[in-house]
């Protein structure tokens, strides 16, 4: 695994932003705004790495995306024609999660169906913004950038840090006789 110099610096300037800010240990406010101002650099810096990434490879694929204002990329290929999503209910997903590389990661097929509660986390929340844009029945696509996904450290799991992750969906049930909890 190739590690990316911009990510040893976000996290040495995270590290030393972090302590600073706790205890001051004798940093100036200069000195603070300087690193902050640097950590808010290095992260414009991979947001727009990955948004090259995810704009290239949409494009080899041929694939017509949307772009949310968050950062996530989103295709509705087939639409259904059941109920819309909102906050609260009970969502019910056949999914498929990969990298870009197209190692499958997670799929409904070994784990079965994901289920959870719209708007209560548990997810990614790229998935969390990217299902709202559904109804029951549709099959869509997401671009997960690392921000809206697992961002620095993964999920300690399968997927690895900074990973842009590719969800495949589709909205298998919708449950409207439930209110948020």
């Amino acid at each position: 695994m190739r590690y990316d110099p911009v990510i040893w610096f976000l996290i040495a300037f995270a590290i030393l932003f972090n302590c600073g800010r706790e205890s001051q240990k004798g940093l100036t406010e200069e000195e603070y705004e300087n690193t902050r101002e640097a950590l808010v650099g290095a992260n414009r810096i991979l947001v727009k790495k990955d948004y090259e990434r995810i704009k290239s490879f949409a494009e080899r694929k041929g694939w017509e995306m949307n772009e949310t204002l968050s950062g996530l990329w989103y295709q509705i290929y087939e639409n259904g024609s059941g109920p819309s999503a909102k906050k609260g209910l009970l969502i019910t997903l056949e999914y498929t999660v990969s990298l870009l590389d197209g190692t499958v990661i997670y799929d409904s097929d070994s784990l079965g169906l994901k289920r959870f509660r719209i708007g209560n986390g548990g997810v990614e929340s790229g998935l969390e913004e990217g299902v709202l844009l559904l109804r029951e029945g549709d099959k869509a696509r997401f671009i997960i950038p690392p921000h809206l996904a697992h961002g620095l450290t993964g999920d300690g799991n399968k997927i690895p840090s900074r990973s842009i992750i590719l969800y495949d969906v589709t909205v298998v049930d919708l449950d409207t006789q439930t209110g948020s909890n």
